[in-house]
């Protein structure tokens, strides 16, 4: 059992004058989980970010870090949005300053650190991304896969103990797509907790270790991603398909060309691993 790092009770939040757009999220997340956040499009899945993040302030409901309740007060909601980061969707919605230096700098100087500090965690963030060469160009020129490489370095420059992925693949072209999950692979390397809301029903399946299918403004399935997307009835709830490495495998194993005493292969290289034995 891992670490407990966020425990949630009861969460609940409505949009002004709208029915409820969560309604009583429990769930407790381990530190270093990689987390899928699956489900259709206004099932609650942003709204649980921003308020995990703290942008959005709860109708009720409880937020633990480290164990520790979180008020609304200006201390406990630093502290949240300092150690849980988040990376929008929309790049242009989080990029702020007329440089890449001044964007990933922006963070780290609201939190008061010494400049050399500040200059190390730019730096360190940049290299990460691979993005130092564009450290003096203006970000709203860049293209959209710098962009979001662009954001995921502000949330490195946080040091950021849990970061949250608002559909990081939305947009990208396959190229940076691929570069993302090298991103991801070495966060999780990192002991990064990390949680991706995604339609990419294949992307969520081999990516994560538990999925968390929101529907309706719930939490109707907590489960790794072979359980889930071998439930019909969940699928259909919550308005989701099988991702094509399962519907290949389970149609081989109907066929009898496969033997269904096998593990569920995860990738393209498992299941010719899986072919070849």
């Amino acid at each position: 059992m891992k670490e407990t790092i966020i425990e949630i009770k009861n969460l609940k939040y409505a949009y002004t004058g709208d029915k409820p757009a969560l309604r009583g999220i429990d769930v407790t997340i381990g530190k270093g989980e990689r987390i899928a956040v699956i489900g259709s499009n206004g099932a609650g899945k942003s709204t649980f970010f921003l308020n995990l993040n703290g942008v959005l302030t709860p109708d009720s409901g409880e937020i633990y870090f480290k164990g520790q309740k979180l008020t609304r007060d200006k201390k406990d909601l630093n502290t949240l949005r300092k150690s849980i980061g988040i990376v929008f969707q929309d790049a242009d919605n989080q990029i702020i300053a007329s440089t890449v230096m001044g964007e990933v700098s922006f963070g780290p100087m609201n939190l008061k650190l010494p400049r050399e500090e500040v200059v190390r965690r730019v730096d360190e963030a940049l290299e990460y991304m691979n993005i130092t060469d564009f450290k003096d160009r203006p970000p709203h020129y860049l293209s959209g896969g710098e962009k979001k490489r662009i954001t995921i370095a502000d949330i490195i420059a946080m040091h950021s103990e849990v970061i949250v992925f608002d559909e990081p693949t939305a947009a990208l072209d396959p190229l940076n797509a691929e570069m993302l999950e090298e991103v991801l692979e070495k966060l999780a390397a990192q002991e990064k907790t990390m949680l991706i809301s995604t339609h990419d029903v294949d992307f969520a399946y081999r990516w994560a270790e538990r999925a968390l299918v929101f529907c309706d403004g719930q939490i109707i399935a907590d489960a790794p991603p072979v359980e889930i997307f071998s439930d019909a009835e969940i699928l259909k709830r919550a308005n989701l398909k099988k991702p094509m490495m399962l519907e290949v495998y389970d149609a081989m194993v109907a066929k009898g060309m496969l033997p269904d005493d096998q593990a569920y292969p995860k990738d393209v290289a498992a299941f010719k691993h899986l072919l070849e034995a």
